[in-house]
């Protein structure tokens, strides 16, 4: 897909489709947007309309997360 060109109708859909995969996956809106060659407002703006609902900022925060091996917090 050409970079910067504008994106309507089924190609959308199909893009945002893609794009909504990725991110339910795990990829971050920065990684979908380099791989598609769009924008961070983009990616953002596809998956909103797609009503996917968005991770919080920074990253994962889950309390099993922030523990280190030895089972204290971090």
């Amino acid at each position: 897909m050409e970079k910067g060109k504008q994106i309507t109708g089924t190609a959308r859909a199909e893009l945002a489709r893609e794009m909504r995969k990725q991110y339910e996956q795990g990829m971050s809106i920065r990684a979908i947007a380099e791989e598609h060659g769009r924008s961070y407002g983009f990616v953002h703006r596809v998956l909103t309309e797609t009503e996917v609902p968005l991770r919080a900022r920074g990253g994962n925060h889950s309390p099993q997360h922030l523990q280190d091996a030895s089972g204290s917090r971090r």
